[in-house]
């Protein structure tokens, strides 16, 4: 896509789930600051949600943002749900995140509702790319497929005109698992152009995307982006894994990959990043962070240099999947 090309720096853009106070309270200048610096260091790609807070990293990112030449960056945010004023208790996620009640809803009306709600806390009057969030069996079990429905006849309909008309530049799913973003590349009725493949390609979790998403997106022209490449910390060191506890046995894999990684002096945060970047699908990766001084490591952990040992053993021990392109 011509947006995500003028976007690239490495590759990387940033994503603000963090920044709508995923599972901490993030102060404000924190937040500003991490935004800026993304800036300084020349990523041009920022990705949001209204889901981020019930609003919040949206209104962080346009607070940040609204000062820049709008031409000059990338902007993705999503559809699928949107705000009432009346307030509601949080739990979850999002628990530190603004108490503004969220509906979730997929339909034509609620979608327009939800953009224009998005441009009014984003400080902007267009937006480049639109995902459809969380279209999936992890947020709706078994009702996703009927939400899906709603979706296609709703939600992928507006996007389609939207994007036909000139008013984004394209439009996809952003969900955290990978049959959503297979179904609707296959329809004949709508035409996705790009998608947010969250936690499913990474160095931890790859070989479902490889079975179906992945070729099909080389298939269909329909490009990648990757989020959560850390699997939510998981891969560096943290205790939460594709957004909830992780579990032993995958604490267990993470230490494994560790040790390997340490027998050739690489860094898990730069093997992560190079291996979802490194399949001719995915057209950008963003990394999520409420610390400044994150996006500066990021960048450097994009270009540093792995020995090609490192990538056959972890294929050879079964870490990588065969199927799966390396980095050159």
């Amino acid at each position: 896509m011509k947006s995500l090309d003028k976007a690239k720096k490495h590759n990387i853009g940033l994503g603000t789930a963090p920044l709508g106070n995923m599972f901490r309270d993030v102060p404000e200048k924190e937040a500003e600051e991490t935004i800026q610096n993304a800036w300084d260091q020349g990523i041009r790609y920022f990705d949001t949600a209204p889901f981020y807070g019930a609003g919040l990293a949206e209104i962080r990112v346009g607070n940040v943002l609204s000062e820049k030449n709008r031409d000059d960056f990338v902007l993705s945010t999503k559809v699928g749900r949107y705000m009432k004023e009346e307030t509601e208790d949080k739990e979850g996620l999002f628990e530190h995140g603004r108490d503004n009640e969220v509906v979730t809803d997929y339909s034509e009306e609620s979608t327009r509702k939800s953009i224009e709600q998005s441009l009014e806390r984003l400080k902007t009057d267009r937006l480049d790319m639109v995902f459809v969030h969380d279209v999936s069996p992890d947020f709706h079990g078994d009702a996703w497929v009927e939400k899906f429905d709603q979706a296609r006849k709703g939600a992928f309909k507006v996007l389609d005109e939207m994007r036909d008309e000139g008013v984004i530049q394209g439009w996809g799913l952003g969900v955290n698992t990978t049959t959503p973003i297979e179904l609707a590349m296959e329809l004949e009725d709508v035409n996705p152009d790009v998608c947010l493949s969250a936690t499913q390609y990474t160095l931890l979790q790859h070989e479902r995307a490889l079975e179906r998403m992945m070729p099909l997106a080389e298939e269909k022209g329909v490009d990648i982006v990757v989020g959560s490449p850390y699997n939510s910390g998981v891969l560096l060191g943290g205790d939460h894994f594709n957004y909830a506890e992780a579990g032993e046995e995958i604490l267990e894999h993470v230490r494994q990959l560790k040790e390997i990684a340490d027998k050739y002096d690489v860094h898990l945060k730069a093997a992560a990043l190079q291996f979802s970047t490194a399949h001719p699908a995915v057209s950008s990766i963003i990394p999520g962070s409420t610390r400044p001084d994150r996006i500066e490591e990021d960048l450097k952990m994009m270009e540093a240099d792995i020995p090609k040992d490192f990538w056959n053993e972890l294929v050879s021990k079964g870490f990588i999947s065969e199927k799966a392109p390396l980095p050159k």
